[in-house]
C-alpha cells in the first residue's frame, strides 16, 4: 500500500512539474491589474513616452495650441489672432496658473475667467494627447471586462479621479475602450459634472503617426436620450441612438 501511495504522488509531482513548464503558461505570467496592463499597452501603443520630452503643436479651432512638458512641470498655450480687432491673444497655462497676454501685455483675469480659461486649454490639451494622462496619481482605474464594437474585439476600462490632484472635475466617469489586437485607444465616454453637466461619447478616426507619437481626430457624439449611463454608451452606438454634435480635427501636428 505504502508502494502505491508513494507511486501516486510521485505521479502528481511529475505532472505538476510538466504543466508549469508548458510552453504556453511560460509565455502568459499571470496579471495582478488587468486595468493597468491594458492602459500601460496603451501607453506603448500611442509612444505616449514621448510627451515628457517633446514641444506639441497644432491648430484646433482657428486657435493654435503647444504643450511642453518636463516630468511633473508643464506649459501650455493658446495662440489666436481676433478676426476684427487683428488683436492677438495668447494664454498661458502653467503649474503656477494662467497668464493671458494680448499683443504681448499681460492683462488681468478674473479668478473666475481665468479659471474658465485655464480649464478650456487644459480640456483641449488633455484630450489631444489621450492616453498620456491616464497613469497620472489621481487616476482610478477599472477593468470592466471584454466587448465588441463594430465586430472588433475590445477592453473596457473604467476611469474615475480621486479628490486631491484630481482637479475641479474630480467627480466625473470616463470609459475607455482599447482594442485587444493592437491597444490603439478607439473610443471614449464620459460623463462631466461641473458647468451644466452632460454626456459624450467620442469616435477615434484618422489616426495617425507623428514623429513616433499617434494622434487621433474624434467625431463628437451624445445621447438621442437623457442617458448618462456612460457605462453603455458602446450599446447606444452600436444601435445607432446618438446622434453626432462636432468633429475635433487637430491639424498642422508638429511633434519635436
Amino acid at each position: 500500500m505504502r508502494i502505491v501511495l508513494g507511486l501516486f504522488f510521485v505521479l502528481l509531482i511529475y505532472a505538476a512539474c510538466n504543466q508549469a513548464a508548458a510552453p504556453d503558461q511560460a509565455q502568459t505570467p499571470p496579471i495582478s491589474d488587468t486595468a493597468q496592463y491594458v492602459l500601460d499597452q496603451a501607453l506603448l501603443r500611442h509612444g505616449s513616452a514621448l510627451v515628457d520630452t517633446s514641444r506639441i503643436a497644432f491648430d484646433f479651432r482657428d486657435r493654435h495650441y503647444i504643450a511642453i512638458r518636463n516630468g511633473g512641470r508643464f506649459q501650455y498655450e493658446r495662440i489666436w489672432t481676433d478676426t476684427v480687432t487683428k488683436a492677438i491673444t495668447r494664454d498661458v497655462l502653467t503649474n503656477k496658473g494662467l497668464t493671458r497676454e494680448v499683443n504681448g501685455r499681460v492683462t488681468p483675469l478674473s479668478a473666475k475667467d481665468s479659471s474658465a480659461y485655464a480649464n478650456s486649454v487644459n480640456s483641449v490639451i488633455y484630450f489631444a494627447l489621450l492616453p498620456y494622462f491616464l497613469n497620472d496619481p489621481a487616476v482610478r482605474k477599472t477593468y470592466l471586462g471584454k466587448t465588441t464594437i463594430k465586430g472588433i474585439a475590445y477592453h473596457k476600462i473604467g476611469v474615475t479621479f480621486g479628490a486631491e490632484n484630481g482637479g475641479k472635475d474630480f467627480q466625473d466617469q470616463y470609459i475607455y475602450w482599447i482594442r485587444q489586437d493592437n491597444f490603439t485607444l478607439d473610443y471614449l465616454a464620459y460623463n462631466y459634472i461641473v458647468d451644466g453637466g452632460g454626456a459624450r461619447f467620442r469616435q477615434a478616426y484618422n489616426l495617425r503617426p507623428v514623429n513616433g507619437l499617434l494622434i487621433a481626430d474624434y467625431i463628437n457624439f451624445k445621447p438621442k436620450s437623457d442617458s448618462r449611463d456612460v457605462v453603455r454608451f458602446d450599446r447606444l452606438f452600436e444601435s445607432d441612438s446618438l446622434e453626432e454634435l462636432s468633429r475635433i480635427v487637430l491639424e498642422n501636428v508638429a511633434v519635436d
